[in-house]
């Protein structure tokens, strides 16, 4: 897709950090040497042409005391894209592709307190006619977060920047009043393209404006949301290729290999999650290129790197669906 320098730079600066301030769009287009004016109408353009899917908070699912995890079924091929339909409905569930493996269908969950999720990833693999399910939560995260540099891209680095890994090993359930579980609600909307667009969500709330931004500001702070921004569709941008690497790593050198990749500028996530005697990869990677050959090149340097090459490397062949995961709804 053909965009300008200013688009180019806008979408990097929108997918880094939202400005949590009254008048945002000014910040945003003083930065650019553009108005407010323009900095919205760039970005509506940018929407309609399905460049941007929504700007929003990203929260911490632990931090909001939700379980998640990535959850792999085994399906006939002629029950995929039913199967496919069934899981996409379920509203817990945010990503879901198909993937070239054995396990040919992937997708995430994320379920409220109380709820079993071994259980429910189960009734789901029943629902569907799947032959086999992998239940694979996260032990470790060493890092979240896909940023597409746009301005500069190469064919190897496939213009993903590293701004520092988000890594916890636990993190803890927080208590939130009534107040607080309101104010999530609303920073997971689509954030409408007006000057003072945190307004209408203040007066909904019965709070004063700056209020909100001081409570999202705090969020921030205390680890329960993880970045307000523009989440895009990298597709549109020329990031056809996704391979998730998934890699037997010696337990001894989980923390080194994870820290290595991690602080990779072309990995944009990476987790330790648990193993199964049908299923021994422990450490997960996903690379974003424009061609598999350049997600394969890129997961081979890393691979040198460490010294490891027992990994297998499982591209997405259709992405049935690609959602923030809504909170408290």
């Amino acid at each position: 897709m053909e965009l300008d320098f200013t688009d180019k730079r806008l979408l990097e600066k929108l997918q880094q950090a939202f400005p949590l301030v009254e008048k945002p769009f000014d910040e945003l287009g003083r930065d650019l040497g553009i108005n407010t004016t323009e900095t919205i109408e760039r970005i509506r353009a940018l929407k309609s042409r399905s460049v941007i899917r929504e700007i929003c908070a990203i929260f911490d699912s632990r931090a909001l005391g939700y379980q998640s995890t990535l959850a792999a079924l085994s399906l006939p091929e002629g029950k995929l894209e039913a199967a496919a339909d069934i899981i996409s409905r379920h509203p817990g569930v945010s990503h879901n592709y198909a993937r070239n493996y054995k396990y040919n269908l992937w997708f995430t969950l994320a379920l409220p307190p109380g709820e079993d999720m071994r259980v429910a990833c189960e009734k789901l693999a029943s629902q569907v006619g799947a032959e086999s399910v992998l239940v694979l939560p996260a032990i470790k995260v060493f890092k979240i977060g896909a940023f597409f540099k746009i301005s500069d891209q190469d064919e190897v680095a496939v213009g993903i920047s590293n701004d520092g890994p988000y890594s916890q090993t636990t993190i803890s359930s927080q208590t939130l009043t009534p107040a607080e579980i309101a104010l999530i609600r609303e920073l997971q909307i689509d954030l409408p393209l007006e000057e003072r667009p945190f307004l209408g969500m203040a007066k909904r709330l019965g709070m004063k404006e700056s209020e909100v931004l001081e409570r999202a500001t705090d969020f921030l702070s205390r680890g329960v949301m993880r970045r307000f921004a523009a989440l895009l569709f990298h597709r549109k941008l020329g990031f056809i290729a996704n391979g998730m690497g998934c890699w037997r790593v010696p337990v001894d050198r989980i923390e080194e290999v994870g820290k290595t990749f991690a602080a990779s500028s072309q990995v944009t996530h990476c987790y330790q999650r648990v193993t199964y005697p049908q299923w021994t990869y422990n450490l997960f990677t996903m690379v974003h290129a424009p061609t598999q050959e350049g997600c394969l090149a890129t997961i081979k340097l890393m691979a040198e790197k460490v010294k490891i090459s027992d990994y297998i490397v499982l591209f997405s062949t259709r992405e049935f669906k690609k959602a923030t995961v809504k909170f408290y709804w």
